[in-house]
C-alpha cells in the first residue's frame, strides 16, 4: 500500500483539493472525520474524554464540541491530554481502514491530516502535497468564511505552523492562490505523480 499525505492551514482550500482528488478516483481518509467517529456515543473513546473532562457529553450522549474546545483551546496541558486519548485510537482506526481498502485490492491511499507535518506523520510517507495559499490570502479567506476579525484570524493561524513552513516539507506543492481551473490542473498533476509511484 503506497501511503501519501495531504495537508494544508486553515482556509487553505485543503477541501476543495481533496473534493477534487476524489473526482479523479483517488480514496482519501480524512483524519477529521477519523477523530468524530473515535467520540461517537458509545464508544470507549468518548468514555474516556468524558472521564478526563467533566461536562463535555451533552444530554443527547454525543460530544458537545464547543464546551471541550472552550477546555482545550488555550491551554497546551489540557489539549495534550485529549490529544493522548484521542490520537492513537486515530491511527488505530487509520489502519483498520488502510487493512480494508488494501483487501478491496487498492494500491494507494491519501490520508487528510490538518497537523500533518506538527505530528511528525511526513516522515512515514512516500510524499506529501500541501495546499498552499499567502498567508494575506489565507487570512481574508478565514476572516470571511468564519466572520472573525484581524485580531481573531491572527490567533487562529498563529495556533498552527505556518504554510511557508508545511511547504519545505512538502514533495508537492497545490498553489491553490489562482482560480479553481489552475487548482484542478496542479491536483491532477500531483494524481498521475502518486499513480506513477508503484
Amino acid at each position: 500500500m503506497h501511503v501519501f499525505g495531504l495537508t494544508g492551514g486553515i482556509a487553505s482550500g485543503k477541501s476543495t483539493v481533496t473534493r477534487m482528488l476524489r473526482e479523479l478516483g483517488a480514496e482519501v481518509l480524512d483524519a477529521d472525520v477519523l477523530a468524530r467517529e473515535v467520540v461517537e456515543p458509545g464508544t470507549p473513546g468518548l468514555a474516556d474524554v468524558a472521564a478526563r473532562f467533566p461536562g463535555v457529553v451533552g444530554p443527547d450522549g454525543r460530544l458537545d464540541r464547543v464546551k471541550l474546545g472552550a477546555h482545550v483551546f488555550s491551554d497546551a496541558i489540557e489539549r495534550a491530554a485529549l490529544n493522548a486519548i484521542i490520537h492513537p485510537r486515530v491511527r488505530e482506526a487509520f489502519l483498520e481502514k488502510v487493512q480494508a481498502l488494501e483487501a478491496r485490492g487498492v494500491k494507494r491511499v491519501i490520508y487528510d491530516v490538518p497537523l500533518l507535518i506538527e505530528a511528525g506523520m511526513h516522515q512515514w510517507m512516500e510524499g506529501v502535497a500541501v495546499v498552499w495559499v499567502p498567508r494575506d490570502s489565507q487570512k481574508a479567506r478565514l476572516m470571511s468564511r468564519d466572520g472573525l476579525d484581524a485580531a481573531g484570524a491572527e490567533g487562529r493561524l498563529a495556533a498552527q505552523l505556518p504554510l511557508d513552513e508545511k511547504r519545505a516539507h512538502a514533495t508537492w506543492v497545490i498553489d491553490n492562490s489562482g482560480d479553481l481551473a489552475a487548482t484542478r490542473a496542479q491536483v491532477e498533476s500531483v494524481w498521475r505523480a502518486m499513480l506513477a509511484r508503484g
